[in-house]
C-alpha cells in the first residue's frame, strides 16, 4: 500500500482529538499520524496483500481463541501510542489485562495503548525504511515484540525491546516466545 505523508507543522499540529474527529468525518480514508504530528493517508491494499493479511490474521485469531489470553486486532484498527503517534499494525494483539484495564469509552475509540505484539506486512509499494520506522516507534511506545514481514526480499525483521533486530532469511516459522506464549506461525507459504 502507498502512503503519503502530509507534514502539517507549518499550519497546524493535530492533537489526539482532532485526529479522532478527522478520521471519523472521513471514515472511508484510513489514516495514521506521526508522532511528530504528520499525517498519513495510507491507500487501499492490492489482492495478494490483502490475502496475505487475511491469511495471517486468520492463523493469530485461532490461537487467541485456543489460549483465550488477549484481543486480536485487524488492520483497520488505530491505537494512539503513547508516544504521541496513532498507528495502525497489519496485526496487532493486546494482553487481555490490559485490555480490560481500559473503560468502556476507551475501547470503542483509539484504544490509548501499544500493543504487546504488532505485524507490519511490507506490500511491493511500501517504502522498507518507512515500515522499519514505524516498527521502531512501537518498540518506543512499549512493543514487546514485533515481526516486519517482508515477501519481496523474503525475510522476516524480528523486533525486541532494547536489541537490534534480528533477520531471518525466508524462514518456514516464527515464534511467539513468551509475549504469544504456544503461538507458531507456519510462514513458508509466503516464500512462493
Amino acid at each position: 500500500m502507498t502512503a503519503f505523508t502530509i507534514d502539517l507543522s507549518p499550519i497546524t499540529r493535530l492533537d489526539h482529538t482532532q485526529f479522532e474527529q478527522l478520521c471519523a468525518a472521513n471514515p472511508e480514508i484510513k489514516f495514521e499520524r506521526t508522532p511528530t504530528g504528520a499525517l498519513v493517508i495510507m491507500s487501499p491494499t492490492g489482492g495478494e496483500t490483502g490475502i496475505n493479511n487475511a491469511t495471517l490474521i486468520a492463523r493469530f485469531v485461532i490461537w487467541n481463541e485456543q489460549t483465550d489470553l488477549g484481543v486480536v486486532f485487524d488492520s483497520s484498527t488505530c491505537f494512539k501510542l503513547p508516544n504521541g503517534g496513532d498507528r495502525s499494525p497489519d496485526v496487532a494483539w493486546v494482553e487481555k489485562s490490559c485490555w480490560n484495564a481500559l473503560t468502556p469509552e476507551q475501547q470503542r475509540k483509539f484504544p490509548p495503548l501499544c500493543p504487546d505484539f504488532a505485524l507490519e506486512l511490507v506490500s511491493p509499494s511500501d517504502n522498507p525504511t518507512t515500515v522499519r520506522a514505524k516498527m521502531q516507534e512501537y518498540l518506543d511506545s512499549g512493543l514487546r515484540l514485533g515481526w516486519l514481514i517482508n515477501p519481496q526480499d523474503k525475510q522476516v525483521e524480528i523486533y525486541r525491546p532494547q536489541q537490534s533486530p534480528e533477520i531471518l532469511p525466508a524462514p518456514a516459522t516464527l515464534s511467539g516466545e513468551t509475549v504469544l506464549p504456544g503461538f507458531t506461525l507456519q510462514i513458508s507459504w509466503l516464500w512462493r
